[in-house]
């Protein structure tokens, strides 16, 4: 099931933001999107989100920010030079040339970070308390959606109720129906004549067993009653 919930707080002259989305899927797919610092607290944010999402593709992105700016960044040059070399010698052997491959470097995972070191417990704490906010919006999105999913369906099978009840007074002409097609395509294949009617009789009421559709409508009656 789909879902997106969202929460922020400031406190302390910083700013926490998480953000949570979700798609379907058979399976459980959780990805964290968080600054460095966060790392040894991976995997309380994965339980805390596990909690709420036993499964589907879930992405989760945090963030904290300094409201006066004055955050701490520094480049990993080593990481940066293992990247340029690689996409530099795939440009030349591709024969491209991008102008902007200094910037696009910059964005990937880990050549920027923050240093300002490990989360100090107060952050700890406010950044627990917003991923929770966050889920509990997230877990209510989800609830309205499946109660307007329940609803249709709903509708939808009380729908198929009401037309099985109208089956049921074809059957009988259904069955006229066949046999006269059935004699009518003997008839002018053999002639009249040469038609056996007793065996034709046997031959139409195996034939009509096999069309016998009431093990399905009670099948079908059956399964739209567990959605009732």
């Amino acid at each position: 099931m789909t879902g997106y919930g969202r929460a922020t707080r400031q406190v302390d002259g910083k700013t926490f933001l998480v953000e949570i989305r979700s798609l379907n899927s058979k399976y459980s797919d959780l990805r964290l999107k968080c600054a460095q610092n966060l790392a040894e607290k991976e995997a309380e944010l994965r339980k805390l989100v596990s909690d709420f999402a036993q499964r589907g593709k879930v992405e989760m992105s945090v963030e904290i920010n300094s409201l006066s700016g004055d955050e701490q960044f520094g480049l990993n040059v080593p990481l940066f030079r293992k990247y340029y070399e690689a996409l530099s010698g795939l440009c030349d052997d591709l024969n491209y040339q991008d102008d902007n491959l200094m910037s696009a470097i910059l964005r990937l995972p880990n050549v920027v970070a923050s240093t300002d070191g490990t989360l100090s417990d107060e952050d700890w704490a406010q950044l627990r308390a917003t991923v929770e906010e966050a889920l509990e919006r997230f877990q209510h999105f989800r609830r309205t959606e499946g109660a307007a999913m329940a609803k249709a369906l709903e509708e939808s099978v009380t729908r198929i109720v009401e037309l099985l009840a109208q089956v049921s007074p074809f059957e009988k002409q259904r069955v006229i129906n066949v046999r006269e097609r059935l004699l009518r395509n003997l008839e002018e294949h053999l002639g009249k004549d040469r038609i056996d009617e007793n065996r034709f009789e046997q031959e139409v009421l195996f034939y009509l067993e096999k069309m016998d559709i009431n093990e399905e409508k009670v099948r079908l009656e059956q399964h739209c009653k567990y959605f009732l």
